[in-house]
């Protein structure tokens, strides 16, 4: 979406109560249990009979359980599911599951789950959050509305309007919520409004302007009564830049649901987009008495102030914040922000040098130098860097890859080289700053060196899942034909090491393509793409099923790719070896 209706804004809805779209991955308990307490205590009982070898099954996933040993409990469980088509057995691996450390493993639980309980909702709507958490919207959206055409409500307005501000490709969601609206009799389904709102967000985001405002015009005439709609046409009149219909349907809406803060925050920005900069204070100063305790909210509120370049109103909000006792991180970083704004320069600093531990930490260090560097101060933020990494030793490597990056964007790359060469020489088999070096001699093809220090992680951490992976997809990509068993014996500790990691599992099927083998590479890749949909994993896939003379389905994952990613040049790299894969 365009940046009219900014995240602060966005971030202050959330905060206002909006339902996050991974609330059905929590819906079963997380590890972080009380000592000695039985993990399975909420699993529904097992009541059909059994026989020996079933029951010695279950006895062990059940022992399993108890000892913390939760991928055998799931497996035990989903054995037991599939011999006796026992959706509880199911229910219960899915919850063994959750305490686990394999992503891929809760999937198959939860998916076995849903086969046997195809009408069940918390599978579902597991599978839905589980795909949003991997970034697979598409697929998210599938499981959504299989709940609204199962009678639940999918929420797919907050579906649509979180997609498009963590900038995914609104086309594809656009096609499959047609297809759905389209279905016979999808106008009498009682959240048909939810979808028919979630629509035109996705056709004002598409271009088609002219068709969303007849869409909640038609929605208007039958539900005017439903804030949700005069929410929507306040975010899109703000989205278009017509900042006076945003006003008014904000009021509308505020007529309708007087208790829902959420218009008087659009309210707020469309009188910032009018230049009413009092009347938003008006706005701002209702919410904060409804929402006193609440400091992010005020954050956000300072934030939308800044963005709109209101620093006074924003400064106003985040003062006596700072005076309490425990002031937030984020109120320094943002009186830096607005201090460095007006060229405050040394008062910026002291500002986000009070940003404490936590999100804004690394960000405020990298701003306050950066704003020295373009002072012409490239020796004061290198020193400023030098002293953080004395005040926060937890912080020292992260300090260094902020100095490196800087000293890169300043053309200084061999000063970087330099750093990192002293702090290694310092800190030897530091594993952060060896890995560090490691991607930047890659990046210069300098394969030597990038072996040489991923070696010496191995070395000095044989368990070293990530030094193991890289090498060895590095040496397979490379295709170094004497060196190919090598990298597969790499990639296999690897995985050993991390059984649920996507980026080892593609490092798996492409080192096994590599070796000629693309029968077994594609259970792999494909696992790989189910959990981490992104470009290169989908070139190795495409690039496999091409050779298996699966064509349509190589084209298909290409074109999902393309239509997926604003920036493609794995794809695009790979289309010039082979343009037969262009959709």
């Amino acid at each position: 979406m365009p940046a009219t209706l900014t995240r602060s804004v966005r971030h202050g809805l959330a905060t206002l109560g909006l339902a996050t779209l991974l609330g059905g991955c929590q819906g079963l308990p997380m590890a972080q249990q009380a000592p000695h307490a039985d993990p399975m205590a909420s699993a529904p009982p097992i009541e059909r009979g059994l026989d020996a070898d079933s029951l010695s099954t279950l006895l062990t996933a059940e022992l399993a359980g108890q000892r913390g040993d939760y991928h055998r409990a799931t497996r035990g469980y989903l054995a037991m599911a599939e011999r006796y088509q026992a959706s509880g057995l199911a229910e219960r691996a899915t919850l063994a599951a959750r305490f686990g450390n394999d992503p891929l493993l809760l999937e198959e639980a939860v998916q076995r789950w849903h086969e046997l309980a195809p009408l069940a909702e918390p599978p579902l709507r597991l599978l839905a959050g589980l795909a949003l958490q991997r970034g697979d919207w598409v697929t998210a959206l599938e499981y959504r509305l299989n709940l609204v055409e199962q009678g639940a409500h999918g929420e797919l307005t907050l579906f649509m309007e979180m997609a498009l501000d963590a900038g995914v490709a609104p086309l594809p969601l656009r096609e499959r919520l047609a297809a759905h609206l389209e279905r016979p009799g999808a106008d009498g389904h009682p959240q048909y409004y939810d979808a028919a709102l979630a629509m035109a967000i996705l056709e004002a985001a598409t271009g088609q302007t002219r068709r969303a405002e007849a869409r909640l015009d038609s929605l208007a005439r039958d539900h005017s009564e439903l804030p949700a709609l005069w929410m929507t046409r306040a975010r899109l009149a703000l989205e278009a830049g017509d900042n006076t219909r945003a006003r008014d349907m904000s009021r509308r809406g505020l007529a309708i649901a007087p208790d829902d803060p959420r218009f008087l925050l659009l309210l707020s920005q469309a009188e910032l987009k009018l230049g009413n900069v009092a009347a938003a204070e008006a706005h701002t100063d209702a919410l904060l008495e409804q929402h006193d305790d609440n400091s992010e909210l005020r954050i956000s509120l300072a934030r939308l102030y800044v963005d709109d370049d209101h620093l006074e109103a924003a400064r106003r909000l985040l003062l006596p914040m700072v005076s309490g006792e425990r002031p937030p991180p984020a109120a320094y970083y943002l009186l830096g922000v607005i201090a460095e704004t007006e060229r405050e320069v040394d008062n910026a600093l002291l500002y986000y040098r009070q940003v404490a531990p936590g999100n804004e930490f690394l960000a405020a260090r990298l701003r306050a130098a950066r704003m020295l560097v373009e002072d012409d101060r490239l020796l004061d933020a290198r020193a400023f860097l030098r002293i953080e990494r004395l005040r926060h030793e937890d912080y020292f490597n992260d300090l260094i890859t902020l100095e490196v990056e800087l000293l890169d964007e300043a053309g200084r790359s061999e000063e970087a080289d330099t750093l990192l060469d002293r702090e290694l020489a310092r800190t030897p088999n530091d594993a952060q700053l060896l890995y560090q070096r490691a991607m930047r001699a890659w990046e210069v093809d300098d394969f030597e060196a990038m072996e040489r220090d991923l070696g010496r992680m191995i070395e000095h951490d044989p368990d070293s899942a990530m030094a193991l992976n890289a090498l060895g997809y590095t040496l397979a990509d490379m295709a170094i034909e004497e060196r190919l068993d090598e990298a597969r014996e790499l990639i296999e500790r690897a995985h050993e090491l991390e059984p649920g990691n996507p980026a080892i599992m593609d490092s798996l099927g492409w080192v096994h393509y590599r070796l000629g083998d693309p029968e077994r590479a594609l259970p792999w890749l494909e696992r790989a793409y189910a959990a981490m949909p992104d470009q290169e994993v989908a070139a190795h896939l495409a690039e496999v099923l091409w050779e298996l003379d699966r064509r349509d389905e190589a084209r298909a994952i290409t074109e999902e790719a393309l239509r997926r990613f604003d920036a493609h040049p794995v794809i695009d790299e790979l289309l010039e070896r082979i343009p037969e894969l262009a959709p």
